[in-house]
């Protein structure tokens, strides 16, 4: 196995598939590697504009716990190119990384923590960082997994960054596995097929021979699949345990409902039955960034990409905790003092927006977040010049219990005096650091000062907190850009 790991990456760096380039709606993004049109689709955003807190003194917004967008940039990176501007959800690289914020109290799934720095792009603003942690849940407490491994074969899939990186990963995963899950194995491609039936962990062999006779070949009834998975899932269901579809493909459905609207409304209405919908992209070429990021968020689930053999630990391994919801629907608003803040600017989070009337509304479907999952959010802050303390802003934040249907509340203000940055914490410096880094991805209007240059001192300066060396990596990764 540790052979096999090793030679991913040098097969991912060597495989470069050339698709036919068609034309997509001008909402979509093109990747465009050197002379090699690629056809995968990305949704344009505009940038979070500074809002006047005496005009909007209110921000809402549903959390985002994927990690996708920064793995599908690495793979850009990695091949000499930078990302195309659309691809760049830049609170997904922040929160591709794990920070070191304190545990919930007794009674509560989750943590809140604030603190505000000077900003390093732009000297007369400030960042204030909101941070997020889901409760920690030690491997033998986590409760019963019934897992549908939903496994697209279509023939776009037939190559090793895609299929052999689903299988390596799928069969890790089987490894970690406690003797009470149970995994189906559900296939698509022209057809649907159950591969294996709802078998406990306990038969490791039988569930890796399955994985092993995956093959490639026709086209795409990704939607079909879907239904199916959905089923076998329910049929299996485990009351108050881990029940989750975890879909591995390049997004390229071509075979029945195939629009992001419709596959949008299909998740929609199965979201409802207790079951959680992973999505693991991989490849490139033909990858629908977009399609997958949406069934993802209206499935109660995330979305990751798989873009090497280190991502394949950190998804199945290192942070599998994650498959494991301690919070539903989980949203932030935070409401700035006029008196404090003259204006203020959410980096990221465009696709995350709500009303501010949908906070209060148990109905309204927002994000999830996994067991020991950290979630941060940053906001450009103009400041007052006032020598009185007080509150900046307060930090409210809504969601569910597993099996409950009202959300709870938990609230903390913001009144830390802001510091300057080198003496802020090391997981504010470090979340900076990233943002910063999304920025010049994005070639934002709002990158003032940056350069690679200071971005890679100020993550430098925060490598003190990295379990598994991927703030290292981060660092590492920004010397192949020029």
């Amino acid at each position: 196995m540790k052979t096999s790991l090793r030679l991913i990456p040098m097969i991912m760096m060597l495989f470069v598939s050339c698709q036919t380039h068609d034309n997509y709606p001008s909402f979509y993004g093109e990747a465009m590697f050197e002379g090699m049109p690629y056809n995968e689709k990305y949704r344009e955003y505009e940038e979070n504009p500074f809002l006047k807190v005496s005009e909007s003194p209110q921000s809402t917004f549903s959390i985002d716990a994927d990690g996708a967008s920064y793995a599908n940039m690495r793979r850009f990176v990695y091949l000499g190119q930078r990302p195309p501007k659309s691809s760049v959800r830049t609170e997904e690289y922040v929160n591709y990384f794990t920070y070191d914020y304190p545990e919930p109290v007794p009674d509560e799934n989750v943590s809140l923590s604030t603190e505000i720095s000077a900003c390093p792009w732009n000297t007369d603003h400030y960042i204030m960082r909101l941070g997020i942690k889901g409760k920690t849940v030690p491997a033998g407490e986590l409760p019963r997994s019934n897992y549908v491994f939903l496994i697209d074969v279509s023939g776009s899939m037939d190559s090793p960054d895609k299929l052999g990186v689903l299988k390596t990963g799928f069969k890790q995963l089987v490894d970690e596995l406690e003797p009470e899950d149970n995994v189906a194995i559900v296939v698509y491609a022209g057809q649907v097929g159950v591969l294996l039936p709802s078998t406990p962990a306990t038969e490791v062999k039988k569930i890796k021979n399955a994985v092993d006779k995956l093959g490639a070949g026709g086209s795409t009834a990704g939607a079909a699949g879907i239904t199916t998975a959905y089923e076998i899932a329910q049929e299996n269901f485990i009351k108050g345990g881990n029940n989750r579809i975890i879909l591995g493909t390049d997004g390229d459905f071509n075979v029945g409902i195939a629009s992001v609207e419709e596959l949008v409304k299909l998740i929609e209405e199965k979201r409802d039955s207790g079951i959680y919908l992973t999505v693991l992209g991989v490849g490139g070429g033909n990858l629908n960034d977009h399609m997958m990021e949406q069934i993802a968020n209206n499935g109660n689930g995330n979305y990751e990409y798989i873009d090497n053999a280190s991502e394949i630990q950190k998804v199945f391994v290192h942070e599998k905790s994650k498959f494991h919801t301690v919070a539903k629907d989980s949203k932030v608003q935070v409401t700035f003092n006029p008196d404090k803040v003259d204006s203020y600017r959410l980096i990221g989070y465009e696709n995350r927006k709500l009303e501010n009337e949908d906070f209060d509304d148990d109905k309204k479907d927002a994000g999830e977040i996994g067991a020991g999952q950290t979630i941060t959010a940053l906001y450009e802050v103009v400041l007052k010049k006032t020598d009185t303390e007080g509150q900046y802003a307060k930090f409210d934040f809504r969601y569910k219990m597993l099996g409950s249907d009202v959300s709870q509340s938990l609230s903390t203000d913001v009144k830390e005096m802001p510091v300057e940055f080198t003496s802020a914490s090391e997981s504010t410096r470090f979340a900076i650091a990233v943002a910063g880094f999304g920025l010049l991805m994005r070639e934002s209007e709002y990158r003032g000062s940056l350069s690679m240059e200071m971005v890679r001192e100020m993550a430098g300066s925060a490598l003190t907190f990295d379990p598994h060396g991927y703030r290292k990596e981060f660092v590492e990764m920004i010397n192949r850009l020029k």
